[in-house]
C-alpha cells in the first residue's frame, strides 16, 4: 500500500511540474509562483506540507 501511494504521489508531483513548468512567467507571477518555486509548490500540492 506504502508503495502505491509513493508512487502515486510521484506522478501527481511530475505532472504539477510539468504544468507549471509549461506556463509563461507572466502566468506564474499572476498566481504569485517565481519559476525556481514551482518543485517547492508541487512537492507542496502532493503533501500538503
Amino acid at each position: 500500500m506504502n508503495l502505491t501511494r509513493t508512487i502515486s504521489n510521484w506522478r501527481k508531483f511530475r505532472q504539477t511540474v510539468t504544468e507549471l513548468d509549461r506556463m509563461s512567467d507572466r502566468e506564474l507571477n499572476d498566481l504569485g509562483i517565481g519559476r525556481g518555486d514551482i518543485r517547492r509548490v508541487a512537492r507542496h500540492a502532493v503533501n500538503g506540507r
